[in-house]
């Protein structure tokens, strides 16, 4: 496990003391991790300086929130925990933003803080609080450090406990006095070798060929077969495995909206477009890494059929206890798939195109693209949503491969980002999530980059949504991350004031509406006063030559795209929730 320089760089030196800050950084560096994210501050900027020397790349955030958001994504993205630091008490609540959007999104996670005197807790200590107790409705394991020699057992212990079974968020608590302790190099070195290296991955457990028949069968038998995945599928690195199941049984598919790419939304069997028929009418459904909560209607009428069977493949038994499907699976997405098409394999079938299902399916996702495209080919003036929508997905599209990771949040504009925008390849699509989080953008971005930097990161977001973060720009800036952020701005949350007459009143009524914001703010102007790029465009000429500009230089930008106050809807596709 261990690199004999980073247990003990040089013998003679045994008997020389290092504290709790260089030991934790070398356990981190020994169980692989390459990046962190955070804030520093008391008591933990030793500790994030330590783990630069020792080759971990550390990214500097100006919120623990944004910092937060971005380990979940890298996890999500590297199938690692994603690391982030934070400093104690307020810094330690910062970061449950991130830590609880990686618990419930399944994300790898570990947030580290530091915390006060374990000997002053109790007396009013600078910064005190229960960290502990904090995170524990967030976390999946949580775990404090009250002496030096626990470091290597404990910080190794919270890295496997964040891949183990459903991955999730882990707490490691790290107090000021514990970062001050001293042990030889030699003692060191002992609990680094002796210390057990974590499980990059768990795959649960082993499924009965029993069971895998049974699933055949119903997918074989079934009149009307739907193939569901999600970013759990992603997560697993399934694609491969997917691809096979669909393109040898000739099975539509529909994947959740972070599960797009793992097959090309361009596929001639994808259902994406003719969602509610797909769902609505199929007489089985396999669903691979998709939870049935709100994204899929729950699996239940009037969107689903009374009669669906659902054979649901998930690394939580716990998950399947829940959703209580015809048939559950318990294991990794991709092993799942591969003992599946194994059994197909001895007996193989395909619908076929002609097959009735297969048909109606086609034809109505190409009835619902042309309508669509009808619409997206108007060049609208001042900007709705589709026209400049348009022009980023043929601007994205040309790059080709590696395919940029696209970035979205906002209420229209995520949603319409989901309807227009295309996913070719798996892992490039970054959204508000199973949580429907906002203020993810940026974070998201900065993890996109790091994780992936041979690709380009484009995010399109709402003005609302990129306010939540819009400071790290300036992180952007610093590391010069090749990110373009779009925000498209139509003055306010889902647009300009929408009231109605008689909700204008009361001594307040000359205020804004709660819903706007200043109008034509100029948001590009953010990053250049930190040496970055900014365009404000508001015609398609200006808008495509800005994306041609931005994408080939390689460095941090910001589009302002101005769009009409009153285009879109109120809460997006979401109104009856408001």
């Amino acid at each position: 496990m261990a690199d004999s320089k980073i247990l003990c760089a040089n013998p003679e030196k045994s008997q020389a003391l290092i504290d709790g800050n260089i030991l934790t950084a070398r356990v981190l560096a020994l169980a692989g991790v390459r990046h962190m994210f955070g804030v520093v501050g008391i008591p933990v900027t030793s500790l994030a300086t330590r783990a630069v020397a020792l080759g971990i790349r550390f990214i500097a955030f100006h919120n623990e929130q944004s910092a937060g958001y971005a380990a979940s994504a890298y996890g999500y993205l590297t199938s690692r925990p994603g690391v982030f630091l934070t400093v104690s008490g307020p810094g330690c609540v910062h970061g449950l933003a991130g830590l609880s959007n990686a618990t419930v999104n399944s994300w790898p996670l570990v947030m580290i803080s530091g915390s006060c005197d374990q000997r002053d807790f109790g007396k009013g200590d600078f910064q005190e609080l229960d960290q502990i107790a904090a995170v524990q409705p967030f976390v999946k394991f949580a775990v404090k450090a009250t002496e030096i020699s626990h470091i290597p057992r404990i910080v190794l212990s919270v890295l496997g406990h964040a891949v183990e079974g459903r991955p999730g968020g882990c707490y490691l608590d790290l107090p000021t006095d514990v970062l001050h302790q001293t042990i030889s190099e030699e003692d060191a070195a002992l609990l680094l070798s002796g210390a057990e290296n974590p499980r990059v991955r768990w795959i649960g457990d082993s499924v009965s060929p029993l069971d895998i028949e049974k699933a055949v069968c119903l997918l074989r038998m079934a009149d009307r077969p739907l193939i569901v995945f999600g970013k759990g599928a992603a997560y697993a690195r399934a694609e491969n495995s997917l691809k096979s199941l669909i393109e040898t049984t000739g099975i539509p598919f529909l994947p959740t909206p972070m599960g797009k790419g793992l097959m090309p939304d361009t596929h001639e069997l994808a259902a994406t477009a003719a969602r509610s028929l797909a769902i609505g009418g199929c007489d089985v459904a396999l669903v691979v890494g998709a939870r049935l909560n709100w994204l899929l209607h729950f699996g239940e009428p009037p969107r689903w059929s009374n009669d669906v069977k659902f054979i649901l493949v998930d690394v939580s038994k716990e998950e399947i206890e829940l959703r209580k499907p015809y048939l559950g699976l318990v294991g990794d997405a991709g092993l799942v798939l591969d003992l599946i098409n194994r059994e197909i394999k001895d007996d193989p079938f395909c619908l076929g195109k002609a097959h009735p299902w297969v048909f109606a399916i086609s034809k109505k996702a190409k009835d619902n693209v042309a309508k669509m495209e009808i619409q997206l080919a108007k060049d609208v003036v001042p900007f709705n949503f589709f026209t400049p929508m348009r022009i980023i997905r043929d601007a994205i599209l040309a790059q080709g491969s590696p395919a940029p990771i696209l970035v979205s949040e906002g209420a229209n504009t995520m949603d319409g980002g989901r309807a227009v925008l295309v996913q070719n390849e798996p892992r490039t699509r970054l959204d508000a999530g199973t949580w429907g989080t906002m203020g993810v953008g940026l974070g998201y971005c900065i993890a996109a980059a790091v994780a992936s930097p041979d690709r380009l990161v484009v995010a399109v977001e709402g003005d609302s949504g990129f306010g939540f973060s819009a400071m790290e720009v300036e992180t952007l800036v610093r590391y010069g991350l090749r990110v373009v952020v779009i925000v498209f701005n139509n003055g306010g949350v889902y647009g300009g004031d929408r009231r109605n007459p008689d909700e204008i009143c009361g001594p307040y009524k000359d205020d804004p509406a709660p819903t706007s914001f200043v109008s034509g703010a100029a948001y590009h102007t953010l990053i250049e006063a930190f040496g970055g790029k900014g365009y404000v465009v508001e015609t398609p000429e200006e808008l495509t030559s800005a994306l041609s500009e931005s994408f080939s230089s390689k460095k941090p930008a910001v589009i302002n795209v101005i769009i009409d106050p009153y285009a879109g809807a109120e809460s997006g596709r979401m109104q009856h929730k408001n």
